[in-house]
């Protein structure tokens, strides 16, 4: 059975979608708009669980055509999306690209995006912006609840068990595992289907309490209405995307969409707003244009250049086109296969689902894009050359969860952020290399968090407490050298993206933006840290920064357009060190001569006459992206880094 339809849930599909596409294509438009995805989630939970609920009143509701109809109306669109971005794919990314679209292709088909996104998200993880598949993690969601819902819906009206109740707890519980892990596992809570769960639930929890409905109410109807689109206004106005979402943020959109469907088609917004023929025209179409917007946006990105954002119009025209090709899909695609009920056109479906991630193992396991040429081919290998650890084991140190290589009596601290991640492959070379004689060395770590008392940025909560922790280990007695690096020319001359600020006395001073007064203080509140522990007998090295900027990335090596021919260019292998970052790098060596630590000048060791290296001596490139250092060149050539992990005088045997 199904549900009398109402326009008004369509209309309300509509402010979704537009909300999500909207956000995608013009963030500074509607920089809310990704909540349209949770409103899409109460309306799945409220239309899923009707029909379940209906049907298990009407005494015929088959698992077997549950799930039947999920395929038809879900694969049609689906298939035909992935299968036209693989095939662009091929055309216009480069090998480890396309390995990567293979990936994500296998995860869409079999309704595990959520998952392999969550496994992939890390510092050095690609940028969402590049990932032409990324936006059916929510579909991954839906599709996991599907699996989950009707056979609990089913055990609870069977077992006549106080149904409401029951899905009461379970939304509950659902909603505490999202607001616990928000802060500490933000990753987790975003891709996670118990921390998204509650979102359906509450649709569904609405839908079992309609089943005896209430007595219409008018007014009730219409304040329903108006609080429902009000709440909605107001989550898109204030929810931004370095909130921590979902987290409580995302009650707004939720509770927004149960209450315009609780106000019922009569509602006043809903009935004039809502029901509007071209309201519902997008909500008709609102699955399609989902899934193609996204992946016309980024390939405009991925087309146009690393770094460089398409134009207004080139943007503009995506959507157009997004919204062309989702009718078209709507009209000659969805309402044909909807039409045919037949085995055979369900096998039909599945067949191409099958093919489809047979098309993604293939891509996975080498099929080679277009654009395949051996030079491409290093320059794509620096890109994902991320594994920064391997080799390490992953322990405790006392209380505090550290990486850790080598085995020595001495035992050796490195703290900072990703700019001291990157020295983990020359530490794992010389464990390997000179074992016996390779200090204990533990990496304490955490991504975009400088190593310096009082600072901070809102949108990295977990630096504050890391941050803490390194210090009261780098105190600890058992410690004997401490190296504190970071990328001190993320914070002291880079545009960063984080707002940085340095508190004290209640003041807050901002480092990366306006006047930019919190530098001054942070660069002697670092001084003062470092005297601490040299005061404390320890050996302590101040790391200093590599160069970083445009020059240093590896696909600016990439010449030509990637709809027609790609080379790489023979620019020279070095690239001048900018004039602010060596004026840095002078006032961090003299803050290293004043507290008593040893400086290690990274510019001074890599960089000749002004000019540092971004290449290594094959032509391969020598970072992995415009700041980070690949872990290929640190473990060759980071030697400057020996004489913190090696006794004195012990020379490592060459490496491999």
């Amino acid at each position: 059975m199904h549900p009398k339809y109402r326009a008004d849930i369509d209309g309300l599909r509509a402010v979704a979608v537009a909300s999500v596409v909207i956000y995608h294509a013009f963030p500074k438009l509607l920089p809310g708009g990704f909540i349209g995805v949770d409103i899409f989630f109460v309306i799945s939970g409220f239309l899923i669980t009707t029909i379940i609920m209906q049907s298990h009143a009407a005494g015929d509701f088959s698992y077997r055509d549950f799930y039947a109809r999920r395929i038809r109306r879900i694969f049609p669109a689906l298939m035909l999306v992935l299968a036209g971005v693989l095939a662009f794919g091929w055309y216009v990314l480069l090998n480890k690209e396309f390995v990567e679209l293979g990936k994500q292709a296998l995860g869409g088909v079999g309704f595990v995006a959520n998952f392999v996104f969550w496994s992939e998200a890390g510092y050095f993880d690609t940028a969402a912006e590049t990932k032409p598949l990324l936006h059916l993690w929510s579909l991954g969601i839906e599709e996991q609840f599907y699996i989950f819902w009707p056979l609990l819906l089913g055990l609870a009206w069977r077992r006549r068990w106080p149904i409401v109740r029951v899905l009461w707890v379970l939304a509950v519980v659902s909603f505490l595992i999202n607001v616990t892990t928000i802060h500490p596992f933000r990753t987790a809570a975003f891709y996670s289907p118990a921390s998204r769960f509650w979102e359906l639930m509450v649709g569904g929890i609405l839908a079992c309490m309609r089943l005896k409905p209430a007595a219409p109410s008018v007014w009730r109807s219409h304040v329903q209405s108006v609080l429902g689109v009000g709440l909605i206004v107001l989550g898109l106005v204030m929810i931004r995307s370095d909130k921590a979402f979902p987290g409580w943020w995302a009650l707004l959109p939720t509770l927004g969409a149960v209450s315009c469907i609780a106000a019922g088609p009569t509602g006043v917004l809903n009935k004039y707003f809502l029901s509007n023929r071209a309201m519902v025209w997008i909500g008709l179409i609102s699955y399609p244009l989902y899934l193609w917007h996204w992946p016309l946006l980024v390939y405009a990105r991925i087309v146009k250049g690393v770094g460089l954002e398409p134009s207004v119009g080139t943007r503009l025209a995506m959507v157009v086109s997004s919204v062309l090709l989702a009718w078209l899909t709507y009209r000659f695609i969805e309402r044909f296969t909807r039409a045919r009920l037949g085995v055979g056109m369900l096998r039909t479906l599945v067949g191409t689902g099958a093919f489809v991630a047979v098309a993604g193992v293939a891509v996975m396991n080498g099929l080679p894009a277009r654009h395949n040429s051996e030079l491409l081919q290093k320059v794509t290998d620096a890109t994902v050359d991320g594994d920064y650890y391997s080799g390490f084991s992953s322990e405790n140190f006392g209380p505090y969860a550290v990486n850790r290589v080598g085995n020595g009596a001495r035992k050796v601290l490195l703290i900072g952020d990703s700019h001291v991640i990157e020295y983990g492959p020359r530490a794992e070379e010389l464990a390997r290399t000179a074992p016996e004689r390779m200090a204990t060395t533990y990496f304490f770590t955490y991504g975009a968090c400088p190593a310096i008392p009082n600072v901070f940025a809102e949108q990295n909560p977990g630096c504050g407490p890391a941050r803490d922790q390194w210090m009261a280990m780098a105190r600890d007695p058992q410690i004997d050298t401490v190296v504190i690096g970071s990328c001190w020319n993320c914070y002291f001359t880079g545009d960063f993206p984080l707002d940085y600020v340095y508190r004290e006395n209640g003041a807050s001073l901002s480092l990366t933006r306006g006047d930019r007064a919190g530098i001054e203080p942070s660069l002697k509140a670092l001084q003062a840290w470092v005297t601490e522990l040299v005061k404390q007998k320890k050996k302590v090295y101040l790391l200093l920064d590599n160069a970083l900027g445009d020059d240093f990335e590896p696909r600016r090596m990439i010449a030509g357009s990637r709809l027609h021919t790609l080379t790489v260019v023979g620019n020279s292998p070095t690239a001048p060190a900018p004039a602010d970052q060596v004026k840095l790098n002078q006032r961090l060596l003299q803050i290293a001569a004043a507290s008593g630590a040893e400086a290690i000048d990274v510019l001074g060791a890599l960089c000749k006459d002004g000019q540092c290296p971004r290449t290594m001596p094959d032509g391969a490139p020598a970072y992995k992206d415009h700041g980070h250092l690949r872990p290929a060149f640190t473990r060759q050539f980071a030697t400057y880094l020996d004489k913190v992990f090696l006794e004195e005088g012990v020379q490592p045997a060459a490496a491999n």
